[in-house]
């Protein structure tokens, strides 16, 4: 139990730590000018409540490009309305072609192409910028040697136990993703809020290397050319944004089958560092409880566990605090120990069932 503690605690005060107390570097005030790039599907309702936020930035010189993706709603009106108020949105349309079936890499590409500056920010169109300084603050981290920074996209809290569930599920994996940056591991970024250089996306050849996948636009891009050097992160408070979650286990479900469909393309060392943290705390539980039944050693092995949760809770407590999450420490006791099934659960399922992909 000892050396399993161990790798716990390593995970806890070596890595996680480090998101924790983390000292924010002082950010570039240059403003160098930024394409924001929203890709769309039948968004109308949402483009209609969040695209004059993300079109209200503090910012000097920014364009916004909607990437319509075969829509068949009201999305096409609502952007010719928009553009009237606001001349820096600009918008194409994808028009569907029943013979050819393309994934959101391609809406990305076609917004990426259209950009007039190298500095690409991108979002979703259910997400809302936390506040008019979330471009500012994204973009200020563009400083020498930075082609990639990772923000934080979380979610919306609502009543059920699903809604803690998702929270908590993105606040742990921010908490790994901006920890193992940090550490100088960059592994993976998210779609509803991260940023990187159009010189930088084609010096890279892109999504070249994942075309088959649907998924990818943001994590395996990061995982194949993240380094130490060339990636900042950015989790202020004034740079989250915010979405709506899934609002039923099934579309969760589907929606988590589909984004671990990247993971087996992963880079080695980060598939290892990933894999054995739950690997260790399944362990550390089970020996848990199999030891209880020693009397000898069972004060030995409550104070173990005491200490581990004490950890754990002072971490994820900060955490919470750091990325705006609340009412969800106690729920994490639980989910810490049920997430485990879960994800096995996934992973087992991606493996043996014939995943059907959608565009997002």
């Amino acid at each position: 139990m000892y050396t399993i503690f161990l790798i716990q605690m390593i995970y806890y005060l070596a890595i996680y730590s480090r998101f924790v107390f983390y000292a924010r570097q002082h950010s570039s005030q240059s403003e160098e000018p930024v394409s924001v790039i929203i890709c769309a599907r039948n968004e109308a309702e949402n483009l209609e409540k969040y695209l004059p936020i993300v079109l209200s930035q503090n910012y000097k010189e920014y364009e916004v490009i909607v990437v319509d993706d075969g829509s068949s709603d009201e999305t096409e009106f609502v952007l010719k309305r928009l553009q009237l108020q606001f001349p820096h949105l600009r918008y194409t349309k994808i028009h569907e072609d029943k013979k050819f079936s393309h994934g959101k890499k391609l809406a990305v590409t076609i917004g990426i192409k259209a950009a007039k500056y190298d500095i690409l920010l991108f979002t979703d169109a259910d997400c809302k910028p936390a506040s008019n300084l979330w471009l500012q603050k994204m973009a200020g981290n563009f400083t020498a040697g930075k082609d990639i920074v990772l923000g934080y996209g979380g979610y919306y809290p609502r009543r059920g136990l699903l809604n803690k569930y998702i929270r908590y599920d993105t606040l742990i994996i921010a908490m790994q993703y901006l920890s193992y940056a940090i550490c100088g591991f960059p592994y993976m970024g998210v779609g509803r809020n991260i940023a990187y250089r159009k010189s930088f996306f084609y010096k890279t050849a892109g999504f070249s290397n994942h075309l088959h996948l649907m998924s990818g636009d943001d994590d395996l891009f990061v995982n194949e050319n993240a380094t130490r050097k060339n990636t900042a992160v950015e989790f202020s408070q004034e740079s989250h944004t915010r979405s709506d979650p899934q609002a039923s286990v099934k579309k969760w479900f589907q929606q988590k089958r589909r984004h671990l469909t990247t993971a087996p393309l992963y880079k080695f060392k980060h598939k290892i560092l990933l894999a054995l943290e739950p690997f260790s705390r399944f362990i550390f539980y089970l020996l848990f409880v199999f030891l209880l039944f020693f009397p000898d050693i069972r004060l030995y092995v409550l104070a173990v566990f005491a200490f581990r949760l004490l950890i754990q809770f002072l971490i994820i407590k900060n955490a919470m605090i750091r990325l705006k999450e609340n009412n969800l420490l106690l729920y994490s006791l639980i989910f810490d120990i049920f997430s485990l099934f879960i994800n096995c659960w996934l992973f087992v399922s991606n493996r043996i069932r014939h995943r059907h992909h959608t565009w997002k």
